[in-house]
């Protein structure tokens, strides 16, 4: 039976799907975590704990290293809130394009007896600009951000994205009005309105800086609803100081950056819907159930994709270093035993390699050695038999 802890009372509302093979928080050697913003970077992770699984996006609260040495997959849950995260990005276009906060603000502030006349008089202050026929540029067209391209085509704007990382699966959810931009200072140079929506990664790290802010025309409003640090908050406040930057809008704030009249920072609440919350859940508790009975890959961040039919009576699967010879050792262990593969498959991501071995005929005290065998192997972190019920 598996045991799986969960950190967050809303993330067991995905998992009502869950058969009698799983019991909820019932030990503290758990099979699998189901997290959303727990930290889990000091707390030691159980040689038990083959999977966590992230509901959400990001994934800088698991220490990847570490799972990946203990032979834990680690997993998130893209796009599961990305309609939220579209909807409040859209929001917030018009929001910016009607100077609602100010607006707002200021009848907060005017409640005498006169207010009628005097905001008859003042709401001039406020006018603002309609959506249609403006510029949107879109970084990034990811779930997140194909969403709010194709929404944005719907208030009539003229839509500019890039991503030069766009999969041939993405590129289909995308309307084919929208524009293609080379590079970013192509996409953002004649936009009135720019959002980014990129994981947050080695390469992605001030990816809108000084250069791609100087590349925008006078007064752009700026949107940054995808993780802190992909947007330069020194190079905003100089171009806000120089004219160049209208207002940046952003769910991550830093000391620098607030109380400031050109700045809205939220309190990270691009992903803070209940349906997001529970998609969230639902496809982290999906997921894995789909790692624990069949050992298939998809979405980990730690180990390639690998999905095999799982046809046979047992299945290995071994997680291990990628380096050479692992493959002709893993193979010969089983060919030691006396095993006939009826199904291989194996890849790699980056330093960490993933391989499935399916057999037909196994008893358990063979199967036992077998796995002790391999687990002696220095470069595999670890070894699971799977059963097909």
């Amino acid at each position: 039976m598996y045991q799986i802890k969960t950190y967050n009372a809303i993330a067991q509302a995905g998992l009502d799907t869950f058969t009698t093979d799983y019991q909820l928080n019932q030990s503290d050697q758990p099979d699998a975590y189901l997290i959303r913003s727990v930290d889990l970077h000091h707390q030691p992770l159980p040689k038990s704990l083959k999977v966590i699984a992230r509901a959400g996006a990001g994934v800088n609260n698991v220490p990847l290293e570490a799972a990946t040495a203990n032979g834990t997959a680690v997993f998130n849950t893209p796009g599961s809130n990305a309609n939220a995260v579209k909807e409040l990005i859209i929001a917030l276009l018009i929001i910016a394009s009607r100077n609602l906060m100010a607006a707002a603000n200021y009848s907060a502030q005017h409640t005498e007896a006169d207010v009628s006349q005097r905001t008859e008089h003042d709401k001039t202050k406020f006018n603002g600009t309609e959506l249609l026929g403006k510029t949107l540029a879109v970084i990034g067209l990811g779930h997140v951000g194909s969403l709010v391209a194709n929404a944005a085509l719907g208030l009539g704007m003229r839509v500019i994205g890039y991503d030069p990382y766009l999969s041939a699966d993405a590129a289909w959810n995308i309307a084919k009005q929208v524009q293609r931009a080379d590079s970013i200072e192509t996409a953002v140079k004649n936009a009135d309105y720019v959002t980014v929506h990129v994981p947050k990664e080695e390469d992605t790290l001030n990816l809108l800086g000084a250069p791609e802010l100087v590349a925008m025309q006078p007064q752009v409003q700026l949107f940054n609803y995808s993780r802190g640090g992909i947007v330069d908050n020194g190079a905003v406040l100089d171009a806000l100081k120089a004219g160049r930057l209208a207002h940046y809008y952003t769910d991550f704030g830093e000391p620098r950056i607030a109380n400031h009249a050109d700045i809205t920072v939220t309190p990270h609440i691009g992903g803070s819907t209940i349906e997001a919350e529970v998609n969230g859940a639902t496809q982290a508790a999906q997921t894995i159930m789909t790692y624990l009975e069949t050992g298939n890959v998809q979405y980990a961040i730690n180990l390639p994709t690998l999905n095999v039919p799982f046809n046979a009576a047992y299945r290995f699967t071994v997680i291990h270093q990628n380096v050479p010879n692992m493959v002709s050792q893993i193979t010969q262990k089983l060919a030691a035993a006396g095993l006939n593969i009826a199904t291989m498959a194996n890849a790699a991501k980056k330093q960490t390699a993933y391989t499935i071995i399916d057999v037909d005929d196994l008893d358990h005290e063979s199967s036992q050695q077998l796995i002790d065998a391999l687990n002696k192997i220095p470069a595999v972190n670890r070894v699971r038999l799977l059963i097909n019920h």
